[in-house]
């Protein structure tokens, strides 16, 4: 096992843990699934809370966004500052979502290996137990050419280990439960039952496909990867709508990827055990239940967070305007303060010189009085023409 394999093996251990957990409660493998993954989404409940308010809040704020983005439309170095800004005012973090949104990824791969890997990823049993079963297996005369690498007729060894194929321990799995003598004496054995609705879960739908036979069963291995892909689409058209700025420019690209998500979603589930597209149904599902929940309870606590912010800044400027008035009404009230002799002659002395000031026609002046002769006063007004 490399170093990645050895990460892988330790990241699976507490997923496995809940699985087993499950199981060994239901006895069902897609009902501990199911269970499993209802189990994962509330763990993570607290974390998407936290991505899912500041979603709303900015989707709330898209009519500003979009203004500024309009105003500065061509000047992006400005519109990024000028939305900076305005992120910092609202207190809020644009990406603050996008790391819970990639949390859903290594749980998936960490399914994966536990569901491909029953004996030593699920049980959590050793590689030495996969080859004592092998051996034991081969012994009792079992076909082993679905569970071990064949070539030329033979089993591959490498280093004295014979090499399974890829989905290799959950055939053997399968034979060593159907056989109790081959696992008698192995601690932690479980015997695993992929039976669910009638479908066998550790099978993939495309072999079912490659050997087409018109069954309610090979409907059903059908349907579960169109299912995993149209909840999958569903949920995302949900996001989407619930998301600001899908008519920017960006939006091209997102509606792209919101496509390409789930037509890989029925890829990958046709080619690997039917267990994952089960896995990927009830995730979808049970996160659409969630995004409508935290949407609707979001959405009503924002607004009343706005209307009471809103009612905190009338009442403090009503606050303002009243505390105004009574410093008028308290100044008003007071009497003028009494003036004392030095500030008296002071006063005197401005208005006797502001008088000084006063300016008229010098032609009505008489020495200091500037009005003697009136305004239009002229002394040759009379006199005879010469």
């Amino acid at each position: 096992m490399g170093f990645f394999g050895t990460i892988g093996y330790f990241i699976c251990i507490p997923f496995a843990a809940l699985l087993r957990l499950f199981y060994n409660l239901t006895g069902s493998y897609g009902v501990a699934i199911i269970l499993f993954t209802l189990a994962i989404k509330l763990i993570l409940l607290p974390f998407q809370m936290k991505s899912k308010k500041s979603m709303v809040r900015m989707s709330r704020m898209s009519g500003k966004m979009k203004e500024i983005q309009k105003k500065y439309a061509n000047n992006q170095a400005k519109m990024n500052e000028e939305m900076q800004k305005f992120y910092a005012e609202e207190g809020v973090n644009p990406m603050s979502g996008c790391l819970w949104s990639f949390l859903p990824l290594p749980i998936l791969l960490a399914l994966y290996s536990i569901i491909r890997q029953p004996i030593t990823h699920f049980m959590m049993l050793g590689e030495d137990v996969v080859q004592k079963l092998v051996a034991a297996a081969t012994a009792a005369g079992v076909d082993m050419s679905a569970i071990v690498q064949m070539k030329d007729g033979a089993a591959v060894v490498v280093d004295g280990v014979t090499q399974i194929s890829p989905y290799g321990q959950i055939g053997l799995a399968k034979v060593a439960s159907s056989m109790p003598e081959l696992t008698s004496g192995i601690d932690g054995w479980i015997n695993m039952n992929y039976d669910f609705l009638g479908l066998d879960l550790s099978a993939t739908p495309w072999s079912v496909v490659s050997t087409f036979a018109i069954s309610a069963a090979v409907i059903g291995m059908i349907l579960i990867p169109l299912l995993a892909g149209g909840s999958q689409l569903l949920f995302s058209r949900i996001t989407m709508k619930q998301q600001p700025g899908m008519d920017g420019p960006g939006a091209g690209t997102t509606k792209t990827m919101m496509y390409m998500m789930p037509l890989m979603s029925v890829y990958f589930a046709f080619i690997m055990p039917a267990a994952l597209g089960v896995y990927w149904i009830a995730q979808s599902l049970i996160s659409m239940v969630q995004e409508l929940i935290m949407g609707k309870f979001y959405n009503k606590k924002l607004e009343e967070e706005e209307t009471a912010r809103y009612e905190a800044r009338q009442a403090d400027r009503q606050r303002r305007i009243e505390e105004g008035r009574r410093q008028q009404e308290k100044l008003r009230q007071e009497p003028a303060p009494k003036m004392t002799l030095k500030e008296k002659q002071r006063a005197a002395q401005e208005a006797k010189a502001t008088k000084k000031k006063i300016t008229t026609s010098e032609a009505g002046r008489i020495g200091d009085r500037p009005y003697a002769r009136g305004r239009s006063y002229k002394a040759d007004r009379y006199d005879s023409e010469q």
